[in-house]
């Protein structure tokens, strides 16, 4: 079994509108949480800032741990075509706020665009599951 360490932030602006980051790999896309998987020897909180900055353009405090997803991804669901095993992949939730940068879209990464959402308008997105994991873990639902 593969295993992949991604850490993610939860960041809602003053409006009550949550930063999301549109991922566009392979044949499929959705909306998601800024973030992404750690590098060897990564320290998580490290990795969710320098996912958010990458993603978005936005430099981030973390501010709490709320929450810890596992979920084992079939050998059939996997977007790598050559994958021989199931993923284990294990995300990391924080709930982070700006402290500085400017909103922007990443280039040549696996997110094209990044975007403010009403949290009511959430529902109504093309969006991965974490998302709803994430805003949940958050006390925002």
């Amino acid at each position: 079994m593969d295993i992949r360490v991604a850490a993610y932030a939860v960041v809602v602006d003053d409006e009550k509108r949550i930063l999301l980051a549109h991922w566009n790999e392979g044949r499929r896309s959705a909306w998601t949480m800024p973030g992404g998987g750690l590098e060897p020897g990564e320290d998580p909180e490290r990795a969710a800032r320098r996912e958010v900055k990458e993603e978005t353009g936005y430099r981030v405090e973390i501010q709490e741990l709320l929450g810890i997803h596992s979920r084992v991804i079939p050998v059939s669901r996997r977007i790598t075509e050559d994958a021989t095993d199931p993923l284990h992949a294990l995300r990391i939730v924080y709930r982070a706020r700006i402290t500085g940068g400017k909103l922007r879209n990443e280039v040549d990464g696996s997110t094209d665009r990044a975007e403010w959402f009403p949290l009511e308008a959430v529902a109504g997105l093309q969006r991965v599951k974490l998302v709803d994991i994430a805003i949940d873990m958050a006390g925002l639902a």
